[in-house]
C-alpha cells in the first residue's frame, strides 16, 4: 500500500477501535447499576409498637385549704404589737396581734366605780329594810311605808347587778383587743403595721389550715360534655414531674361568669411540702387512655410546618426508604405518640433521616 493510501487508512482504524470500545462500555451498564445498589444508606430502625397513651388537657389549678379564714378585729384601735410573721405556723389560741385597749380599759375603770356606787346604796338600803320591817312588826310604821322600803331596796339591788353584768361586759371585750388564731394552721400575708388604725372590716392577715387541701381548677365550658365525676387529675411540678394523682369530687352545676369556666375541685392528700393554700400549679385532667404508636422523636422529621417519618418499604425487592407523614398526638418521654399516619408493625427508620429522601435505597438494620 502507498503511503497515501495508509495515511487514509489509519483514521479509519481509530474509528473503528472507539466504536468497539463504545460497545464496550455499553455492556458493562449492569456492572455499574449493580455498584450503585451496593450503596444503599445503612440505617437503624424500629418496629412501631403500640402503648397506652392519655388523652389530657393541662390546666393552671388553685390549691386551698378546706379550712381557711381572713382574721379580722372585732374592735376599732391601733395596733400595738404583732406577735408573728407571714408563713408561721402557730396554734390555736396563739396571740397574733394586740390593739390598744386604753379606751376599752377607761370603760372599764368606770363602770367599775359605777358598780361600787350602786353597791353602797343597795349596801344602806339593805339595813334600811331590816330596820322598816321590824318597826312594821313592833306597829311603828304602816304597811305602805314598808311596801316602799321594799320597793326602794329591790331598785337599788336590781342597779347593782345591773352594773355588775356591765363591768363584766366590757371586761370581756377587752378579750377582743388581743386576736389570737383560731386553730392551727400557717399564716398568710400581713398587709398591716403597728401603729395602723384597724376597724371591724381591716383584714389584718388569713390562717390556713395545713391539711385537706383542694385543687381548684376552671374547665373551658367547650369540654362540658366530657367532664365527670372521678376523672383523673395529676398536680405537676415545674419541673413537669407528677406530685400526686388525685380524682375530680366536685362538680360545679354553673358556669363562672367571669372565666367562663365551670369549677371542678380534686382532693390534695396532706403533708406533701411542695403543696402551700394559694399556690398555683399545672393540673392535668386525663379524659381517656388509649393505645397509640409511639416512635422515637428523633425519627420525626419536619418539613414545611409539617412532621414525617420514613418506614422501610420495598421497591423492585429492594428496601427504601418511604416518606410517610404523620400527625403527632403528644410527647410522651421521650417519645412522641402518633394519632394518624402509621400502625403497629410498621418499621420506621430512626437514624440518618436528615440524609434520607423519599424511593432513597437503605440498609436496614436493627435498633
Amino acid at each position: 500500500m502507498s503511503e497515501v493510501g495508509l495515511k487514509y487508512f489509519r483514521p479509519i482504524i481509530v474509528m473503528t477501535a472507539s466504536a468497539a470500545m463504545l460497545l464496550s462500555g455499553c455492556k458493562q451498564q449492569p456492572v455499574a447499576a449493580s455498584s450503585a445498589a451496593m450503596q444503599a444508606m445503612p440505617v437503624a430502625t424500629e418496629r412501631v409498637a403500640l402503648k397506652p397513651v392519655a388523652t389530657s388537657s393541662d390546666y393552671v389549678a388553685t390549691i386551698k385549704s378546706r379550712r381557711s379564714v381572713t382574721v379580722m378585729p372585732q374592735v376599732d384601735g391601733n395596733l400595738t404589737s404583732i406577735a408573728v410573721h407571714s408563713g408561721e405556723r402557730v396554734r390555736s389560741g396563739q396571740v397574733l396581734m394586740s390593739v390598744d385597749p386604753a379606751k376599752q380599759l377607761a370603760l372599764v375603770n368606770a363602770q367599775l366605780a359605777t358598780e361600787k356606787q350602786k353597791k353602797a346604796l343597795y349596801d344602806y338600803n339593805t339595813i334600811e329594810i331590816e330596820r322598816e320591817r321590824k318597826l312594821f312588826a313592833d306597829g311603828v310604821v304602816s304597811r305602805d311605808a314598808l311596801d316602799q322600803a321594799e320597793q326602794l331596796y329591790q331598785n337599788t339591788r336590781a342597779d347593782w347587778q345591773s352594773a355588775i353584768a356591765t363591768r363584766k361586759s366590757l371586761q370581756e371585750q377587752l378579750a377582743y383587743y388581743t386576736i389570737r388564731a383560731p386553730f392551727d394552721g400557717v399564716v398568710g400575708d400581713i398587709p398591716v403595721h403597728v401603729g395602723d388604725y384597724v376597724t371591724s372590716a381591716s383584714a389584718l392577715t388569713t390562717v390556713d389550715e395545713n391539711k385537706d387541701f383542694e385543687a381548684y381548677i376552671y374547665i373551658p365550658t367547650e369540654r362540658s360534655a366530657q367532664i365527670r365525676m372521678g376523672l383523673p387529675v395529676q398536680l405537676l411540678g415545674q419541673d413537669g414531674s407528677v406530685i400526686e394523682t388525685t380524682a375530680i369530687d366536685f362538680l360545679s352545676p354553673q358556669v363562672d361568669s367571669n372565666l367562663q369556666g365551670i369549677l371542678v375541685k380534686a382532693p390534695v392528700q396532706p403533708g406533701d411540702s411542695r403543696l402551700r393554700s394559694a399556690q398555683m400549679v399545672k393540673a392535668r385532667v386525663i379524659w381517656n387512655t388509649q393505645p397509640l404508636p409511639m416512635i422515637p422523636i428523633l425519627s420525626v422529621v419536619r418539613q414545611g410546618g409539617q412532621s414525617f417519618v420514613f418506614v422501610v418499604a420495598s421497591e423492585g425487592g429492594h428496601p427504601v426508604a418511604h416518606q410517610v407523614s404523620v400527625t403527632i398526638d403528644q410527647t410522651v418521654g421521650n417519645s412522641y405518640a402518633v394519632s394518624s399516619g402509621l400502625k403497629a408493625g410498621d418499621r420506621i427508620i430512626t437514624s440518618k433521616t436528615q440524609f434520607l429522601a423519599d424511593q432513597m435505597p437503605v440498609i436496614p438494620l436493627g435498633a
